[in-house]
């Protein structure tokens, strides 16, 4: 069974289940506390080909920082998207959670049960629920 890496913030309830839906499962894990560990632009870069998502795709254009700069009436194209990353990057409170990096190379947004019974399955592990 492979490792994934979850990019996790602990005060987040979806972070919360994720984690306990892989030790349920028995699945091995390391953590990155991407605030306090804030991933760089070609990282950033990297996890959404991974995800094979757009930067506004996993941005929280709810939160106070990027209300503060009106992200949510930014234009989604690609000339902008590395300004959207070089915001996450500078503000990574910005970043959905949990992000699970799995060893074969894909990676899963881990925000619904159903997200998590495929990184389960892409993991090796069957879903206990």
């Amino acid at each position: 069974m492979s490792v994934m890496e979850i990019w996790h913030n602990p005060s987040c309830s979806k972070s919360t289940c994720a984690r306990t839906t892989l030790d349920e499962a028995r699945v091995p894990y390391r953590l990155r506390a991407y605030l306090e560990q804030p991933p760089s632009v070609a990282e950033l870069t990297e996890v959404l080909r991974r995800l094979e998502a757009r930067a506004w795709d996993i941005c929280r254009t709810g939160e106070p920082a990027a209300v503060a700069r009106g992200m949510a009436d930014w234009p989604r194209d690609d000339a902008t998207e590395p300004r959207w990353i070089e915001a996450m990057v500078a503000h990574p409170e910005l970043i959905q959670r949990p992000i699970l990096l799995l060893d074969d190379g894909s990676a899963v947004l881990g925000r619904t049960p159903g997200a998590l019974d495929e990184a389960l399955r892409r993991a090796g592990a069957e879903p206990e629920r």
